[in-house]
């Protein structure tokens, strides 16, 4: 078990628990370091700031993770120690979350066109008061049997290229590393690996401001992590890492904390952030 996670998902967005629990199970599990990286919002931080008071042994780090779209690809944009209160990040943020409801209501009504008909105000429902993103969609699916895995939904309708996929509104990677930036934070590619041309696209961002990339992944070979490490060093990027965690498929789910992500990588973050462990 890792002392580390540095992404992590609460109901604030597409996770299953609250920022107050995710707090809570951190600290059970024995980490030290925690960062919560909601999609397109920063709703859970402030209740995990105040949440993490109760638990001395673990530091919390505020977080975010921007989606961004390529080509044939995804990009994902991971903040730290990001200014939770800054009105122009707020605002952005916002614009993405009124996008993801209007793509909800898309996939939602392509999925009907397929014989899948599923109710979007029970997707809201499921999403309670968080940010609506297709994992919502995918248990909404699995609660009426139209899937037998949470996973299958991904693979068979609402996964890029599926039937049922539907794009959001976009954001270039380069302009949520500039956003992160502006917002006081410290941009990080996320699971480089979903992007077209990985180096290359490591290299563009790398020159637009990147200071990190997430290395130590659940989904990620020994190789694959090796192979991260070696172009985080050759870059000079901070090799980061975190479960991903969401708590909506745990019999299939990495635990919180339950990726080998070295302790230096939190404190070249923090050297790279001008704050004192």
């Amino acid at each position: 078990m890792s002392r580390v996670d540095l992404h992590v998902h609460s109901n604030a967005s597409d996770g299953k628990y609250a920022p107050e629990e995710i707090v809570a199970r951190a600290a059970g599990l024995g980490l030290e370091f925690l960062s919560l990286t909601d999609h397109d919002t920063i709703d859970g931080i402030a209740p995990a700031i105040k949440a993490v008071v109760a638990f001395p042994k673990l530091t919390f780090i505020p977080g975010v993770e921007i989606s961004t779209d390529v080509p044939d690809g995804e990009v994902h944009i991971l903040g730290y120690f990001i200014d939770y209160a800054s009105r122009e990040l707020g605002e952005a943020l916002k614009r993405f979350r009124d996008s993801r409801q209007e793509r909800a209501r898309g996939i939602v009504d392509k999925l009907r066109r397929l014989g899948i008909d599923i109710d979007l105000s029970r997707v809201r429902e499921i999403a309670g008061d968080g940010t609506i993103g297709r994992p919502h969609i995918a248990l909404a699916m699995l609660e009426k049997g139209y899937i037998a895995s949470f996973v299958e939904a991904f693979d068979k309708y609402i996964g890029r290229g599926g039937p049922a996929y539907v794009e959001r509104e976009k954001m270039m990677p380069e302009d949520a590393v500039a956003l992160v930036i502006r917002s006081g934070g410290l941009p990080v590619m996320a699971h480089p690996f979903t992007a077209p041309e990985p180096e290359a696209t490591i290299a563009r961002l790398k020159a637009a401001g990147l200071v990190g990339l997430e290395a130590y992944y659940k989904d990620y070979t020994d190789e694959q992590t090796a192979a991260l490490v070696e172009i985080a060093g050759k870059s000079g990027l901070i090799a980061t890492g975190g479960s991903d965690y969401h708590g909506l498929d745990e019999s299939r789910e990495v635990e919180l904390g339950g990726v080998a992500v070295p302790r230096e990588a939190v404190e070249q973050l923090f050297a790279r952030a001008g704050k004192k462990l």
